[in-house]
């Protein structure tokens, strides 16, 4: 059995971690900490989890011999801190993205669990959203061929910027770098266009980071300027090509105060992929492919096998690393725009 703590109590915690977990028999949540100041910004929503303590006093969670895993679900600038923290008191922990600021302080928290034979790891779920689980489908069924072009795109018209003037970088491309990464690997060489759109030299707003497989190429991009619907992702094989409907995007939902329920139902035909190919005939094929649901609750499974059974992680210390580097890399480059 494996017993959780979650620090922080914010969407994340709400709607992408206590849902996929709070029926399982393997796993129990049994505490959520968060500070005296933040207190009254979740208070609404804490007597929809009459199971759980909530609770201010880290150490009474870090000095519970019943928890074995904290979940650190808090403003970026606390996730190395917080990481050091529970393996110190030799527990595992579960880190949301972006894992580190830096590559260099990523190896330090990795090299400390090593240490102490903790699992820690970042919570990389978008690994498992509906359409790249689809994506990774239709790669595996042979049917593109050899790749040649792979494109992600996660854009919006804003004319402010992105949340006025954070970057974009650390919010979103950290989503997008590992699902190429976790896809097709690490890349034999990358280049970068990065920039800051709205608010020069602040935060970056726009990028295009490509990255080079022999010969095949992988680009992630967002935009704060982008108008009209752009596919989420787009592949072109030497045999067809694949195609996946816009992301939609949730920012302007109404707020809902309770307990928020998963939905397992698959998307619906309009969020389908379109996939056109040559078949082993020469004939062309075009047919629709499902997309089921998220399931972010893999990241759990592997958690509980590596925990209990010494599995390997689903997401590996050097992909996180690599990813870093990368996000390091880029932000260097919206550095040399703004000059």
């Amino acid at each position: 059995m494996i017993t959780i703590a979650y620090i922080g109590f914010g969407v994340s915690v709400r709607e992408y971690h206590i849902p996929y977990v709070e029926n399982r028999d393997d796993i129990k949540v049994k505490y959520v900490f968060r500070r005296e100041e933040d207190i009254a910004a979740f208070a609404e929503y804490e007597p929809f989890y009459p199971e759980i303590i909530f609770t201010t006093d880290l150490n009474r969670i870090l000095d519970d011999e019943e928890v074995n895993l904290v979940v650190v679900n808090t403003p970026d600038r606390f996730h190395v801190p917080y990481a050091k923290q529970i393996l110190h008191a030799g527990k595992h922990a579960l880190v949301e993205k972006p894992f580190a600021p830096t590559a260099a302080e990523a190896r330090e928290v990795f090299a400390l669990a090593k240490e102490k034979g903790l699992i820690c790891m970042p919570n990389q779920n978008r690994r498992f959203d509906a359409d790249f689980l689809a994506v990774k489908e239709v790669m595996e069924s042979g049917k593109l061929g050899q790749l040649v072009r792979l494109e992600s795109h996660y854009d919006y018209f804003k004319t402010n910027g992105w949340y006025d003037h954070l970057g974009t970088l650390y919010n979103l491309a950290v989503h997008t770098i590992d699902q190429v990464i976790s896809l097709l690997g690490m890349p034999d060489s990358t280049h970068f266009d990065v920039r800051s759109i709205h608010h020069p030299g602040i935060g970056d707003d726009y990028y295009d980071l490509e990255f080079y497989y022999g010969n095949s190429k992988a680009s992630v991009n967002t935009s704060m300027c982008v108008m009209i619907d752009y596919p989420r992702f787009t592949l072109h094989g030497t045999r067809g090509s694949f195609t996946l409907p816009p992301v939609i995007h949730n920012s302007g939902k109404k707020k809902v105060v309770g307990r928020h329920v998963v939905s397992t139902a698959p998307a619906p035909e309009e969020r389908w992929g379109t996939l056109v190919y040559m078949n082993e005939d020469g004939d062309r094929v075009e047919e629709k492919v499902p997309v089921g649901c998220a399931h972010y609750e893999r990241v759990y499974d592997n958690l509980v096998d590596a925990i209990e059974n010494g599995a390997p992680k689903c997401i590996r210390d050097e992909e996180v690393v690599r990813v870093l580097e990368i996000l390091e890399e880029a932000t260097e480059v919206a550095k040399s725009h703004a000059k």
